[in-house]
């Protein structure tokens, strides 16, 4: 008997979670091999979609799970994983119920699947619903304490798409080009799903993808007028033709050849210019001082989690630990290359303490930086500086706006 279509993308779908769950990977590094089977773009996008719907409101369906069965089932249990990705298609993408049996239940057999079948089935029948704000794992809202309810918000939906123009004096015509939104020069705020590669501009290189918050530390350095400007783990780019169409001449660093393609990609598409090297920003060693170092440092990433809600379930102390020595070996570093009345500006998509706020007083007692605050005039309008003068940002800022990544920014100067 042959197997309903869209069981492949369910199939994948099951890969990526087990992969999230039990492997501790990420959706990006396990996407490639749990899609492997599918030729579809759209089934690709929609088995992701799936996953991300279940990884952001999890622990409400498994409360759904819960309240259906007699005993709870075993956390990593195949059929508590297909019944997640069974509930977020119903509840979240609004497949009928028909439809989500049809496709999910043949992933199981036996026991496990009549298990399935009657657990949706009970729920179906009572007219489940989710809350209106996902509720997030325990751990992670002791982490983030007060800021907790608001990023709740800001992670019931999935982002729109933002786009960093290349000529800030173009906002208006790309604004009205594309039937966007817009909060500052140099940025552009679409629906999300669309093809990015079928946007008008794109070919011509007049932007790229970049969420709002992330073009927010470069934006901190200002106007280049052909100085020097050191990109720290610059790929994929983003950053890098920012300083470059501020006027910065830039030295683009990253380690990885597959991220530093990207990087190289897309300043030919951009006509962009910059220097990129590969090379261990713990080992290499600059021909020359800089005017300007932006440090866009490895982090846990756990402020990208409206579009990688992956970090939500896999992210511990033992992770924030590590990647936290990892900065600070980056920051001594960079503050050896800085020239006098140069600028460091150091930036983390984190929501941890322990790699924005704790990091940014550990600079204030180590290297004899001067901090140079941030000021409300620096930042898009909606967004304010912390008393420190740092810049502190999270999904549920900007609500009527759609919201932005978390980052954490902090700005110093070189005596």
């Amino acid at each position: 008997m042959a197997q309903p279509s869209g069981i492949y993308a369910r199939r994948s779908a099951l890969r990526l979670l087990d992969a999230v769950f039990r492997r501790g990977e990420t959706l990006d590094q396990a996407f490639g091999p749990a899609t492997r089977d599918i030729r579809k773009p759209a089934d690709k996008a929609l088995a992701r979609a799936i996953v991300s719907e279940t990884l952001r409101w999890l622990v409400d369906l498994d409360a759904l799970i819960d309240s259906a069965t007699k005993k709870p089932l075993p956390h990593d249990a195949k059929a508590r994983m297909v019944l997640r990705l069974m509930l977020a298609q119903w509840l979240r993408l609004e497949t009928p119920p028909h439809a989500v049996i049809a496709t999910c239940l043949p992933l199981l057999s036996g026991g496990p699947r009549r298990l399935a079948h009657g657990v949706f089935s009970t729920l179906d029948k009572q007219a489940a619903k989710l809350p209106e704000v996902p509720t997030l794992p325990e751990a992670v809202a002791a982490r983030w304490g007060e800021m907790t309810p608001t990023i709740a918000r800001g992670l019931a939906e999935p982002p729109p798409l933002d786009l960093s123009l290349r000529d800030h004096g173009e906002t208006q015509h790309w604004t009205n080009q594309l039937s966007g939104d817009s909060i500052c020069a140099g940025h552009v705020r679409l629906p999300r799903g669309e093809a990015v590669e079928k946007l008008s501009g794109f070919a011509e290189g007049k932007w790229w993808v970049q969420d709002l918050a992330a073009t927010l530390p470069a934006k901190l350095l200002g106007e280049g007028a052909a100085k020097h400007a050191l990109d720290l783990c610059a790929a994929p780019g983003g950053k890098t033709m920012q300083l470059a169409a501020q006027g910065w001449q830039v030295t683009a660093l990253d380690n990885s050849k597959r991220r530093l393609d990207l990087l190289k990609d897309n300043l030919k598409r951009t006509g962009l210019k910059a220097s990129p090297v590969r090379a261990d920003a713990l080992s290499w060693e600059p021909k020359h001082a800089f005017d300007a170092i932006l440090l866009d440092a490895p982090c846990t990433a756990t402020g990208t989690c409206r579009r990688h809600p992956d970090v939500l379930h896999r992210i511990g102390p033992r992770q924030i630990e590590h990647i936290a020595d990892l900065q600070r070996a980056l920051v001594t570093r960079a503050s050896e290359w800085l020239k006098p009345g140069g600028a460091l500006v150091y930036a983390v998509c984190s929501l941890e303490r322990e790699e924005g706020e704790e990091q940014a007083a550990w600079i204030n007692e180590n290297f004899g930086l001067k901090p140079l605050p941030i000021q409300s005039e620096d930042i898009p309008p909606g967004l304010e500086p912390t008393a420190e003068g740092h810049l502190r940002t999270h999904p549920g800022m900007l609500p009527d706006f759609g919201g932005l990544d978390g980052f954490f920014i902090g700005r110093w100067v070189k005596p």
